[in-house]
């Protein structure tokens, strides 16, 4: 008989993320985290920020871009004022579905609650059903939360499936956003101190890099910076532009390129941009 002893399992991660349990911001935690993820929900993205920082979790869920609306500004400003890492990255295909308390039927609805973005994205579904009015609401997992605790029998919220089945609500209607493509990108941040996913030096394709830099407001300081990543063929995939506070029309650059910075022609690119910029901060590297 054997009398090795059974491992113990490691305790579930705990990560913060901005938004009411089930919302698309939790369903994104269990991608990058698993099921088991213990959250944290928080009213605002500087408190999940703080959270991390303040050591209340051991990880952080921000959306970053969505193919719809573009990039979420705020969260961008606030990868630079924290000192984190990005360590993973997900997509999430945002379904909306029209949710209800248990035995509200269709026909019975007058109004729908949600976050402004989330019926905006719905709008052929009002279009088609006139007599529904739309109801502004800070979030929508917390907008099926709302309508089940309050019992509505004449309304609806618009959110994830998942809310649904946190909250014990019916899905009157699913999938009803207009744009099937519509993807928002979530990044796990982790704080400096803990431990990062180690570099495989033999699969370095599939990875991503992510940095911000500045550069003098001068004639071709941008195209100079850039062709640190073009000489060395490497794919800058995005750039963003920020502005920089306190120095009227100058900019932050926000750009994610392919490659590992265990990959020489990375570090290569990063040290010749270094020569060129005012600041420069490697923000994470992660699988893609």
């Amino acid at each position: 008989m054997s009398t090795r002893k059974k491992q113990p399992t490691p305790p579930a991660l705990r990560a913060a993320f901005q938004g009411e349990p089930g919302a698309f911001s939790h369903q994104a935690a269990m991608d990058l985290l698993g099921p088991a993820v213990v959250v944290l929900p928080c009213t605002r993205f500087e408190d999940l920020f703080v959270a991390l920082r303040d050591s209340q979790v051991d990880a952080a869920v921000v959306p970053i871009e969505n193919t719809l609306h573009g990039s979420v500004h705020e969260n961008y400003d606030h990868l630079l004022h924290y000192d984190f890492r990005i360590v993973a990255e997900t997509n999430v295909r945002i379904v909306h579905n029209l949710i209800a308390a248990p035995g509200v039927r269709f026909k019975d609805l007058k109004r729908v609650f949600s976050h402004p973005v989330a019926l905006n994205q719905c709008l052929d579904f009002f279009a088609a059903n006139p007599r529904i009015q739309r109801e502004p609401f800070y979030d929508t997992a917390g907008s099926v939360k709302m309508v089940v605790h309050d019992n509505l029998r004449d309304a609806a919220a618009i959110a994830s499936a998942v809310s649904a089945d946190i909250y014990g609500a019916k899905i009157l209607k699913r999938s009803i956003e207009d744009d099937r493509q519509n993807i928002t990108r979530f990044f796990l941040l982790r704080r400096p101190d803990q431990p990062v996913l180690a570099l495989d030096e033999h699969a370095k394709k599939g990875w991503k890099t992510s940095l911000v830099f500045t550069v003098r407001n001068q004639p071709g300081s941008l195209f100079r910076a850039l062709s640190a990543f073009a000489l060395r063929d490497l794919s800058v995939i995005r750039i963003e532009s920020r502005p920089l506070r306190g120095r009227p029309w100058e900019y932050l650059f926000y750009l994610d390129l392919v490659g590992s910075t265990a990959d020489e022609r990375v570090q290569r690119a990063l040290a010749h941009l270094q020569e060129l910029a005012d600041m420069l901060r490697v923000l994470g590297c992660y699988r893609a």
